[in-house]
């Protein structure tokens, strides 16, 4: 996850890294990663570089030079702005805004946009469900025949998830799997993965306490051998991203180094 490998912004454990994205390149090679997932804040939205063209033509550059891909792109513009819970003119500034990230998506060749329906961005009651259905699968116009999707995060229960994702059309929309958010919320990850297996096109690697924050990977509530078994009966072949604690000591790319290690030996003990 972008910023994973750069001083924190404030006190956020995510965010934008605006003085230090470029070096996030170099510094993802050398601990031998090939994908980035590029993040997107409300603030400073439309001045960051994969919305600009100056900007896309370095992001490709520093891709190509150092041998990695931005595959996907977290908006948590979306979660710290919802559009369904404003109207009138500023509900359409916010899709507007919406749509000039998917145009930047196609743009780049990025495979899919996660959109967080969590925390103050959850939808709250079926209106708002209804709002984002209609929004969103009117929005699919722009990428109706390429090959991106919309995956939602969200923090509905397995069963009642898969619900609101049959009222979108069979193709364009899927589900990214946050491993540590299910984990907090005491979901069972075979129940999970069985109940959403087919939506899910990328899963964030994360651990976080039963009921509270994130930690790092193993201390928290997440089962990981079991989601990975999970995945891997279920046919996932999609990307595995680290959106993990940071470190405590400052030393960001140890800890990505110590995460990159550990997520590698659950997978090869899932086959």
């Amino acid at each position: 996850m972008q910023g994973r490998l750069s001083p924190l912004v404030g006190d956020r454990i995510q965010a934008f890294p605006a003085r230090h994205w470029r070096r996030e390149f170099p510094r993802a090679a050398a601990l031998g990663l090939c994908r980035m997932e590029w993040t997107l804040d409300h603030d400073g939205l439309r001045e960051n570089p994969l919305l600009t063209l100056g900007g896309q033509a370095e992001i490709d550059r520093l891709a190509d030079r150092h041998g990695l891909s931005v595959t996907s792109v977290t908006g948590d513009f979306v979660m710290q702005a919802p559009f369904f819970k404003v109207d009138g003119m500023a509900r359409q500034a916010r899709l507007d805004d919406l749509a000039r990230v998917v145009e930047a998506c196609l743009t780049m060749d990025v495979a899919c946009l996660v959109v967080p329906l969590v925390d103050d961005g959850s939808p709250a009651g079926p209106g708002e469900q209804d709002l984002v259905v209609e929004a969103l699968t009117r929005l699919m116009a722009q990428w109706r025949d390429e090959p991106f999707r919309l995956l939602f995060e969200s923090d509905l229960p397995p069963d009642r998830l898969r619900g609101f994702m049959r009222r979108f059309p069979d193709r364009g929309f899927g589900i990214n799997l946050d491993i540590g958010n299910s984990a907090a919320l005491g979901y069972a990850p075979a129940h999970e993965v069985a109940a959403l297996g087919p939506f899910i096109h990328n899963v964030h690697v994360k651990d976080r306490l039963r009921g509270g924050t994130t930690v790092p990977l193993g201390h928290g509530a997440a089962d990981f051998p079991a989601v990975f078994a999970a995945l891997r009966r279920n046919g996932y072949d999609g990307a595995f991203i680290l959106q993990t604690a940071r470190a405590a000591d400052g030393d960001h790319a140890g800890a990505i180094a110590r995460y990159r290690d550990q997520v590698r030996a659950w997978l090869m003990e899932a086959g």
